[in-house]
């Protein structure tokens, strides 16, 4: 894991971490990368980890009731629901399981 010394402010008061740019730690953004949909700068105490996740080709339709309910089921067995340096924690955290 990287220490939190390793991220720099800038003087607009964003983060710069590996030439990206976020808005703080622990605030998921959209992002560029072909791969997946979002980033995240995940903190935890003083270290700091780049979690993305999100599959770039599908939509979210966490306003269907039913849809909602299924992945919260489905995701709830995944390891890393209750740790922030997992997918599963910010992925399910979007979806407000």
């Amino acid at each position: 894991m990287a220490k939190a010394s390793s991220a720099e402010r800038t003087s607009s008061g964003r983060v710069k971490y590996r030439g990206e740019s976020f808005a703080g730690f622990n605030k998921p953004k959209r992002t560029s990368n072909a791969n997946k949909k979002f980033a995240v700068l995940a903190k935890k105490g003083d270290e700091i980890k780049l979690v993305r996740y999100g599959d770039s080709d599908m939509k979210i339709k966490k306003t269907i009731p039913a849809r909602k309910k299924s992945y919260c089921a489905r995701s709830g067995g995944i390891s890393g629901k209750n740790d922030k340096f997992s997918a599963n924690y910010w992925s399910r955290k979007a979806w407000n399981c």
